[in-house]
């Protein structure tokens, strides 16, 4: 049986269409996908991400735990409340899941990491736990609220008192604050300004009932999908898994090589990936033809191989279709798709495709 989160009779009273997810019991949408896409491109919209897994890390030596644990180094992390994304590797550089971890003071570090991967995560944190004495906990007692968009800023700070409005207007990206029971951090999964709302499980239909009073929409999985790919997010399952380093699926940037004497989980493996070159590299696509791009689709380069697209979408922003696909080192500009037994031409971009509102690609594609 499907879980439910403390939202659920929400998404029912204003019409979400339900479907399991990792589990759980989640909109998919409310109406329309489309529209509900254009709402945070275009306005402000809200998730009810309280699928995802909050876990609180608390020792005297969870610093040096997580510096061993993650391949970004937390030791980076100075000021309460900032975050960091980062993977979290197996010994042979796979991925093991992507995550995002809170510096909230020199014992306590708060993390977020994917549903669909809630009990390897816990089992692989806690056996490395406990040789630094870091205890971890899940917080189940938290829903999880994401308000996205260029409006979310405006609309979030009317339910807030002249203080903790100001406090929070100037919060900078990738940080959070804790105002009472409430975390609120400037983080997102859209491409968009916006804020990550933890709270009791018990405030969080309040809270989700005046923001939309406040005019900030529903928004259900399917257009945080299109979101997401549209602003060059990974999603953990198909850009990256267990099988694919970060260095073949365009996360090398979240890999903090120095200092080089720290020797976190995967380190060997990716350095001599690194070393041998000629590796396999993720990769924007955008369609050239009519169609539209969709996971597993195979990716022919001229002169170079095969690769595959990984994810891919008609993009509402754009009005095209694009993907990310791994692809043989050695491609260039220009790949061919195989789509419903056609090959169709597709130019190969840098990711982004879509930031603020705003195209991100070439001129000339």
């Amino acid at each position: 049986m499907s879980k439910k989160t403390a939202l659920h009779d929400q998404h029912l009273i204003l019409g979400g269409k339900m479907v399991d997810f990792a589990g759980w019991e989640m909109p998919i949408h409310y109406g329309s996908q489309i529209e509900e896409h254009h709402q945070v491109r275009n306005d402000a919209g809200m998730f009810d991400v309280s699928h995802m897994v909050v876990l609180d890390l608390r020792g005297e030596r969870v610093r040096a735990f997580l510096r061993h644990l993650l391949a970004n180094d937390v030791g980076r992390l100075n000021d309460s409340g900032k975050a960091m994304y980062s993977c979290m590797l197996n010994e042979q550089g796979g991925v093991i899941d992507d995550l995002i971890v809170y510096f909230m003071d020199d014992a306590w570090y708060r993390m977020v990491v994917n549903a669909a991967t809630r009990d390897k995560d816990l089992d692989w944190i806690g056996r490395h736990a406990a040789a630094y004495g870091v205890g971890v906990r899940e917080r189940d007692d938290l829903a999880m609220i994401a308000v996205q968009g260029p409006q979310a800023a405006s609309r979030l700070l009317t339910l807030f008192d002249e203080d903790d409005a100001a406090l929070i207007r100037e919060l900078p990206v990738f940080m959070a604050t804790l105002r009472g029971e409430m975390f609120i951090a400037r983080t997102g999964y859209t491409g968009e300004d916006g804020f990550e709302i933890m709270l009791p499980n018990e405030q969080a239909a309040d809270l989700w009932q005046r923001l939309h009073e406040a005019g900030v929409r529903p928004i259900g999985l399917g257009a945080r999908d299109t979101l997401r790919l549209e602003a060059g997010m990974n999603l953990y399952g198909a850009d990256m898994t267990e099988d694919t380093t970060p260095l073949v699926s365009g996360l090398g940037w979240t890999v903090a090589w120095e200092p080089a004497e720290r020797n976190f989980i995967g380190r060997a493996a990716l350095e001599a990936q690194r070393g041998n070159g000629g590796h396999p590299r993720l990769v924007g696509l955008v369609l050239q033809d009519k169609g539209v791009l969709r996971s597993h689709m195979k990716v022919v380069v001229e002169g170079c191989g095969e690769g595959e697209i990984t994810s891919g979408s008609f993009s509402p922003t754009l009005g095209r279709s694009i993907a990310f696909a791994r692809v043989p080192s050695g491609t260039g500009e220009h790949v061919k798709v195989e789509v419903r037994g056609r090959l169709l031409d597709a130019r190969v971009v840098k990711p982004p495709f879509v930031r603020h509102g705003k195209s991100c690609l070439p001129d000339d594609v």
